[in-house]
């Protein structure tokens, strides 16, 4: 039995030793230099004061309306932009009949050109009956190109209109844009802010509780 004895009593001794050896911080009776309870101090923590807290609060709740007024935004330069897309293919249709116009006009300049020369050449050839004839044609054509010429001027004013109009919608709509961004740019350095200084830091549920019933107060007046 003393051999066994002697080898455990060594081994608690060890033991003893360890455990004051391994702990600095535990706390030593100076009368008997025995350990007592191992007390491990733990520090403090700090929490927000009430009025930190309150404001990190605010910025969270700021920095959500923001989110969903941006959101909102978006929405409304996405439904923008498609009316746009709309409004252009309407311009460029414009655009289109009126160069049709345009080469009609050319087509007939050209052939009123043509039939007055052919005119002028063989007007000593030709009666009298069908000099006036043919000269009565000819002025009837020149009338009819003055009245279509009257009608592009009216179709390429509307289509200037169009353009103009089209033009101002579209720098409006960058300039939605950019506005756009520049707000998101602000509200992510917000949300940055607020990262930095208020998300993780430790605050009392008590003090969140009555800001919060401030809040809801200041809101129902």
């Amino acid at each position: 039995m003393k051999r066994i004895l002697l080898p455990l009593a060594l081994v608690l001794a060890v033991s003893a030793q360890a455990q004051i050896t391994n702990n600095p911080k535990a706390k030593v009776d100076p009368k008997n230099n025995k350990v007592s309870n191992p007390v491990v101090e733990k520090p403090k923590v700090k929490l927000m004061s009430r009025d930190e807290l309150r404001a990190c609060i605010n910025q969270q709740d700021d920095n959500n309306k923001e989110a969903e007024a941006i959101k909102v935004e978006q929405a409304s330069y996405k439904s923008n932009a498609e009316k746009l897309k709309a409004e252009k293919l309407t311009v460029e249709a414009g655009e289109a009949e009126l160069g049709k116009l345009i080469e009609g006009v050319k087509t007939e300049k050209q052939g009123i050109l043509d039939m007055h020369a052919a005119l002028t050449a063989e007007a000593s050839k030709l009666s009298k009956d069908e000099l006036k004839a043919r000269n009565e044609a000819y002025q009837t054509r020149v009338n009819a190109f003055n009245g279509m010429f009257e009608k592009i001027k009216a179709a390429d004013g509307e289509q200037g209109a169009r353009r103009k109009d089209f033009a101002a919608k579209v720098d409006g709509l960058d300039a939605q844009f950019k506005a756009m961004e520049e707000r998101t740019e602000k509200h992510f350095d917000a949300l940055d802010k607020w990262k930095a200084e208020c998300q993780n830091k430790p605050y009392d549920e008590a003090d969140e509780k009555a800001i919060r019933k401030e809040k809801a107060a200041a809101a129902g007046k």
